[in-house]
């Protein structure tokens, strides 16, 4: 039986936590996982996280994966320019991805359908194969080009998921902010999570 595969894109808006606690759930629940990361990320990656990713794809699956004690070929980093991947291509793309965290210019890129790099095409197999694509977006304020990207592309299917936690669940910690957008995220997915308490269900003050 094959596993559930999930396109991951990494991009360089603020929000390396999110990426990292997505990836490690996503292979918590035996998830195959394509890791696309642009440059920016792995400059965000090193400010926010003090993580350096090894430059050649090869590498960076192997680090991911002794990370999260992943199983074999379980996560696979493809390059920017890895065309033959399977993520290139509507015959054998995953049929859900999510670009976490979202920036602005890769949202823009998206809905115009630009394609110059990998995270772009990917995104654009899923919208022309009429799959699930979440992006997590992660800027303030937003401009009205911001809005007019997100729009066109909720109106073409896609789900935009601003990096927006709520407090409800009573936070201590900032992994706890971070497992709150996370669990949204996979609930989206269809993946059973137990990071969060859902409302209605916390004790009563």
């Amino acid at each position: 039986m094959l596993k559930k595969q999930i396109t991951l894109a990494i991009t360089g808006a603020s929000g390396a936590p999110y990426a990292l606690r997505l990836l490690e759930v996503l292979v918590k629940a035996d998830c195959d996982v394509f890791v696309l990361i642009s440059s920016a990320a792995k400059v965000v990656f090193a400010t926010e996280e003090r993580i350096k990713i090894p430059a050649s794809p090869d590498a960076a699956s192997a680090f991911f994966s002794e990370r999260f004690s992943a199983r074999p070929n379980q996560i696979r980093v493809c390059g920017k320019e890895e065309w033959f991947s399977p993520v290139a291509s509507g015959s054998a793309a995953p049929k859900q991805m999510v670009i976490c965290p979202c920036s602005t210019g890769t949202l823009s890129a998206v809905a115009i359908g630009a394609s110059d790099n990998l995270i772009e095409r990917a995104a654009d197999v899923i919208l022309k194969e009429r799959g699930q694509l979440i992006l997590v977006t992660r800027e303030m304020p937003l401009s009205s080009i911001h809005l007019e990207n997100m729009l066109k592309l909720s109106q073409m299917g896609a789900t935009i998921m601003p990096a927006s936690p709520g407090f409800y669940h009573n936070p201590e910690r900032i992994s706890d902010l971070v497992d709150f957008v996370v669990a949204r995220i996979l609930d989206h997915l269809g993946i059973d999570q137990t990071l969060m308490m859902r409302w209605g269900y916390q004790p009563t003050p």
